[in-house]
């Protein structure tokens, strides 16, 4: 719509904006991330950026939010976590909140999807798809927080993510769902990431990463209900891959994966002398081909899926080397 283009860069301005009036006031209060022995990072830096990124996603989303029931319990789960997140990174909530308050967000939301089609396309039970789609959500939110360790990387990743869904919803009428919501997810990330890039004046915090997680995969498991899980398999397959095959390789380990540490592939590529810059910059160019492959997907499915693969092995192969 001609209109977007306007609100795009307004809102990566607003965005730009905000996290710079938060950051100062971070600074103030003395609200830092203190490195430890499982930081990826070596000064005190504000957390909790995410609060721009989450009030300009807000901002964007309330007029089709108060259009659609779907998207005003996705926008109210959204600003749940982020309330409940911020609380969690001014004084660590037990697991058990947290966990509770995202199955609430999640669970919630999952009722207005009963008209919207089935993750597993059918081949299941109703009540083990839904009980799927449901963990796959709340999967996908914390491994979006797990995945948020290093300068620029979550942010970037939220401009691939992003970047696809708006393709996909303009390239085809089946998904039902305006491109905007996907392009205030990349303009409110956009403006943040001048903040977040390496050397990282603020982080995320899980006031960002958190909200920003269940929202993305919302979106994700939208299309993917519409037929559409090949694509939306391919543009988080980077985070997919390193987060479930980090949480494979400590559980064999008996190592517990709830707990922070600096075995993600992304975090050994920083840890054998890549600097942040350079491995968030790889995930941003991986990004873009996986951009391509989901959307040729729409005629090659399982070409494009397969080539997707072969690219997030190169970028891991990389990153461990």
């Amino acid at each position: 719509m001609h209109w977007q283009t306007p609100a795009f860069i307004g809102a990566t301005l607003l965005s730009w904006f905000l996290t710079k009036f938060v950051l100062a006031q971070l600074k103030n209060r003395a609200i830092l991330d203190c490195p430890n022995q499982r930081s990826s990072h070596k000064t005190p830096t504000p957390r909790g950026g995410g609060i721009a990124v989450i009030t300009v996603v807000i901002l964007c989303w309330a007029y089709p939010a108060s259009q659609s029931p779907l998207l005003l319990a996705i926008l109210a789960g959204a600003i749940l976590l982020a309330l409940v997140s911020w609380l969690d990174d001014l004084r660590s909530l037990s697991i058990v909140i947290r966990l509770c308050v995202q199955f609430l967000a999640v669970g919630v939301t999952m009722a207005f999807l009963s008209n919207e089609g089935f993750l597993l396309q059918g081949h299941v039970p109703v009540w083990l798809d839904r009980l799927i789609t449901f963990l796959v959500w709340v999967w996908f939110i914390n491994l979006f927080n797990f995945m948020d360790g290093i300068d620029g990387i979550a942010a970037v990743e939220t401009l691939i993510i992003a970047c696809g869904l708006a393709l996909l919803f303009a390239s085809t009428a089946l998904i039902g769902l305006d491109s905007w919501l996907p392009v205030a997810l990349f303009s409110a990330a956009l403006g943040f990431l001048w903040w977040n890039w390496y050397p990282a004046k603020v982080f995320l915090g899980d006031v960002g990463s958190i909200p920003l997680g269940f929202l993305l995969g919302g979106l994700l498991i939208f299309t993917a209900l519409k037929g559409f899980w090949v694509p939306a398999l391919i543009l988080p397959l980077y985070f997919l891959c390193d987060a479930t095959m980090t949480l494979i390789r400590r559980s064999l380990k008996r190592q517990p994966i709830w707990q922070a540490h600096r075995q993600h592939f992304y975090q050994t590529a920083v840890q054998s002398g890549k600097t942040h810059a350079a491995v968030s910059t790889s995930v941003f160019l991986a990004g873009i081909l996986l951009i391509a492959m989901s959307y040729w997907s729409l005629k090659e499915p399982w070409f494009a899926l397969a080539i997707a693969f072969s690219i997030v092995a190169f970028l891991l192969r990389w990153m461990s080397r």
